[in-house]
């Protein structure tokens, strides 16, 4: 184990002490850092003490919230990039992959993808779900039946999950749904809701929430309904992904998908809304009170585009990161990809500073995770450590670990107050590239 010395007994108000070499508290990068957890919360910190305890060594780090996935997107990793085309061809692709899916073969999947979330350093996902049907669009005998998978492959890789029931009516403005998105689409957002509201997880770590896949997927008169079934649960909507989505809702509609989110009080301050990448100045105030969430290693690969994020959060916006098609599972590099996009966009340097970077990383309340992302008492204990002395990250400053560390940095990753992860393996999954390799090749002959 990474960790060396001893911890109290363990059981129910049990009190585990850690003493980290380094540690990023709120206040910032400090030395010598005592953390008690008790019952899964940080029952008390203290600077500067003697070892005592478990050892963590190099630095550790508040849990990472991944805001936004599609886990079965795993299985094109390594398929599809070198493609030319767009957004809309590599859609194909992501289509192909969902038709041949069955709950048995996403539980084994998705399993493979949170244990690789996990391994990462990531502590909570929100899993944005819009499989729902057999392929012939006739809800299962269980209308649950992939939500059930998702939080069975959650809870065995032992990460939080977020299962946000994606309402999905029309296949574009005024189109029915077509071939696989029949798999997708509800009648109407009575049912969609009436399927959320049936939806009862056995797992004790999961928030269910809910989605509106698009404006082009949820017909404008369908969106009041959607908002009044989220009732008070996390509401995430993508939004603005491709100018070609504003162009079809301003013919549609004569306004922007963010006005017309606005209009039926989808804007709230528990929306997230993803991507957000073509943004005009009104829509940036429209979006003032909610959070949006940002997937530079997403937008990149599929060349969607850079958002206006450094203005998203001068308005009072806040951000959030997510790895959405898992082109990469790795939320240091989500992290540094936000501050990059910028300065590539601005030409200027140091448009986030690290601890709003680190903010970002460790949203988990846009998840509807409240209480996480902070080293402190009465947060709950989601601790990741990452190596400091590693060939990316020796002689980085503190903080600017954040522009040096990867996934393959982290060694140790607790969640609520259990170790998942030590001395870089997972305690649950034996092994995770075999998971993932064994439940790719089950869905062959996808993106090429």
């Amino acid at each position: 184990m990474s960790g060396t010395g001893g911890a109290s007994a363990t059981g129910p108000g049990a009190v585990q002490t850690y003493w980290c070499r380094r540690a990023w508290l709120p206040s910032g990068v400090a030395d010598g850092v005592r953390v008690e957890v008790a019952d899964g919360v940080i029952t008390g910190v203290a600077v500067g003490e003697t070892p005592t305890g478990t050892v963590l060594p190099g630095l550790v780090v508040p849990g990472f919230a991944n805001a936004h996935s599609h886990a079965f997107h795993r299985a094109l990793r390594g398929r599809t990039h070198d493609d030319r085309g767009s957004f809309w061809t590599w859609r194909n692709h992501m289509y192909a992959l969902a038709e041949r899916l069955e709950p048995e073969s996403y539980y084994r999947l998705a399993r493979a993808v949170y244990a690789e979330m996990v391994l990462a350093g990531y502590t909570s996902v929100a899993e944005f779900h819009y499989l729902h049907h057999q392929q012939n669009g006739r809800p299962y005998d269980d209308p649950n039946a992939f939500s059930h998978a998702l939080v069975t492959a959650a809870a065995d890789a032992g990460i939080r999950l977020t299962l946000l029931d994606v309402c999905y009516l029309a296949g574009g403005f005024d189109r029915p749904p077509t071939g696989v998105q029949r798999r997708f689409a509800d009648s109407d957002a009575d049912a969609w809701a009436h399927r959320l509201e049936s939806f009862r997880p056995a797992s004790g770590l999961v928030v269910v929430g809910a989605a509106i896949h698009s404006v082009r997927a949820v017909p404008a008169e369908q969106l009041p309904a959607v908002v009044h079934g989220a009732a008070d649960r996390p509401l995430h909507v993508h939004l603005s992904e491709q100018p070609q989505e504003n162009a079809e809702c301003l013919a549609r509609h004569g306004c922007t998908p963010t006005r017309l989110l606005a209009a039926a009080g989808a804007l709230t301050p528990r929306t997230v809304a993803v991507h957000a990448t073509h943004l005009d100045p009104a829509d940036i105030t429209a979006l003032a009170e909610s959070w949006v969430c940002l997937c530079p290693s997403t937008e990149s690969d599929l060349g969607d585009g850079i958002g206006p994020a450094r203005q998203l959060a001068d308005v009072g916006v806040r951000l959030c990161l997510g790895s959405d098609g898992q082109s990469v599972i790795d939320p240091w590099f989500e992290a540094r990809a936000l501050e990059w996009h910028e300065r590539l966009a601005s030409t200027r340097r140091g448009r986030f500073t690290p601890g709003e970077l680190l903010s970002a990383a460790t949203a988990h309340a846009a998840s509807g995770w409240s209480g996480l992302g902070e080293l402190a008492p009465g947060r709950g204990a989601d601790l990741v450590c990452v190596d400091t002395g590693s060939l990316r990250t020796a002689g980085a400053d503190q903080a600017g670990i954040l522009y040096a560390a990867t996934a393959s940095d982290v060694t140790d990753v607790m969640v609520a107050g259990e170790w998942v992860v030590r001395d870089r393996a997972h305690l649950r999954i034996a092994d995770v590239p075999a998971a993932l390799e064994t439940s790719i090749a089950a869905l062959t002959d996808i993106g090429g």
